[in-house]
């Protein structure tokens, strides 16, 4: 089944008011600056390097090690 079709079974599944939610958010999403924004971004797409996988690799340990800290520790420390 292709997205498409998946979206006509859910749709058909709404109630009026659900429906009208829905069109007018998908509406709304058309004319928001930031979604247009988004969806012009560009991608950073280059492959990562051996240091930067390294780097990921090394960051993601002491983050499971418990070494690291949350974003209301380093403001404490900084104020």
């Amino acid at each position: 089944m292709t997205a498409k079709e998946r979206l006509r079974n859910l749709v058909e599944e709404l109630s009026e008011q659900e429906a009208a939610d829905a069109l007018a958010l998908f509406q709304k999403q058309g004319d928001d600056p930031m979604v247009h924004a988004l969806d012009n971004a560009l991608v950073d797409d280059d492959p990562s390097s051996e240091e930067e996988d390294a780097s990921a690799q090394e960051a993601f340990e002491e983050y499971n090690r418990g070494e690291s800290f949350s974003a209301d520790e380093i403001k404490r420390e900084l104020t």
